[in-house]
């Protein structure tokens, strides 16, 4: 006789036997007293232990916010610990040379970066704020409204620059070969 390949899961109502292949699944309750949602997020019961919590989100977001790292230790203690953290992490420090040199997101070059640094822009500014930035500088320290001003004609002359790095920049983003 041919095996039959039938099943008779057709969803709801639920026709195969209970018990079959789908056990429930035990899910945890969150570990602050008389909550009741399911507990997910461990946390640690003190610093350097194994043992854990297990918050829901809310409950773990204010054990965040009320934790103290340097809880049971006197002010030497901590100092010393934070001292010794600090220089474990330097490594991670020193090796930022190995990135590629800045804030951004690597689109622009260096000369781009400083000139955004004379008109005061971040690091992101698109061009319209650019030009914006370059007419308030330039107005502010034009060499006719400030005449007898060695600083500003200095001030204007990199605020013109910097506009000129950016402006060819910009035209060359735009422009595309074809």
């Amino acid at each position: 006789m041919a095996r039959s390949s039938r099943s008779y899961d057709w969803g709801f109502p639920r026709w195969r036997p209970y018990g079959d292949k789908r056990e429930a699944a035990t899910v945890k309750l969150c570990d602050r007293h008389g909550c009741e949602a399911p507990g997910d997020r461990p946390a640690p019961k003190s610093p350097n232990s194994p043992e854990r919590w297990y918050f829901c989100e809310r409950h773990a977001a204010e054990y965040n916010r009320n934790w103290n790292y340097f809880e049971g230790l006197n002010e030497e203690e901590a100092k010393q610990r934070e001292a010794n953290e600090r220089r474990e992490a330097a490594g991670y420090a020193d090796s930022a040379h190995y990135g590629w040199a800045g804030p951004g997101d690597g689109t622009r070059s260096r000369d781009e970066m400083r000139a955004l640094e004379v008109l005061e822009l971040e690091s992101d500014a698109n061009f319209e704020s650019v030009r914006a930035s370059w007419r308030r500088l330039a107005k502010a320290n034009h060499p006719d409204k400030r005449p007898d001003d060695a600083e500003a004609a200095k001030r204007f002359h990199a605020i013109q620059a910097a506009y000129d790095v950016l402006k060819s920049a910009e035209e060359r983003r735009q422009w595309k070969p074809d």
